[in-house]
């Protein structure tokens, strides 16, 4: 499979559906975010172990959760549990030259990974990204607000930080459970929650390693409405 029959294979499935993040998709190649000896399967729409006992997620994964974030030109994004740098490449290329995208990463070698992977777009040179190696579970206080916050490791529940750092408006995707919840904050305490079951990912964890989980066992396709 290339590059241009994954993408055309997640809009006819549904999962991509809007115009800036197909673009993303076919502008930021997911070869680039792999390794060597796992390019020539990096068109397959399946999780690819990347070292460290982690994944690059996905395609269709990350495509379902990215539509659900719906970032914008300009957005200040919180992008936890950045990995091979993948989808943290894909939100830079959406926020374009004024927005910026702080990629956390837990594991300080797949952060120095992820970074150099996405060093290949000039995102990190031009201030588009900054990688940071570090425990998210308090967010990036600093440098909030965020008008977007995306996760990609499974916590029993939300941190209460990332939802203080979320722009009123704003929306926070992350994965809780077995699900991928959808935040879209209201007013300071009040937000409104969208749930989408069926997926598995890697535990969130405060300090300490991570575990590898069974992707394949739980995906299955969204709901196309949603």
């Amino acid at each position: 499979m290339t590059h241009r029959e994954l993408i055309d294979n997640l809009i006819e499935d549904g999962y991509l559906k809007t115009k800036r993040i197909i673009e993303a998709f076919k502008n930021i190649d997911r070869k680039n975010f792999v390794p060597e000896s796992l390019e020539e399967e990096a068109y397959v729409n399946a999780p690819l172990p990347i070292g460290w006992g982690q994944t690059i997620s996905q395609p269709a994964t990350v495509a379902f959760m990215i539509e659900l974030l719906q970032p914008e030109k300009g957005d200040n994004i919180l992008d936890v549990g950045a990995g091979s740098g993948w989808q943290t490449a894909l939100l830079g290329e959406i926020v374009g030259k004024k927005g910026k995208v702080f990629a956390m990463e837990l594991v300080e070698k797949l952060a120095e990974f992820g970074k150099s992977n996405v060093e290949k777009y000039d995102f990190i040179k031009t201030g588009r990204v900054e990688f940071i190696h570090g425990d998210a579970e308090k967010g990036l206080p600093e440098k909030a607000p965020f008008d977007r916050i995306i996760a990609a490791a499974s916590a029993k529940m939300i941190p209460e930080a990332w939802k203080k750092q979320l722009k009123v408006g704003g929306h926070l995707v992350a994965p809780v459970g077995s699900s991928v919840l959808l935040l879209v904050k209201k007013s300071e305490n009040e937000f409104e929650k969208l749930e989408n079951p069926g997926f598995a990912f890697v535990p969130f964890i405060s300090g300490g390693e991570e575990m590898e989980p069974d992707w394949k066992k739980h995906f299955k396709k969204p709901q196309e409405n949603v």
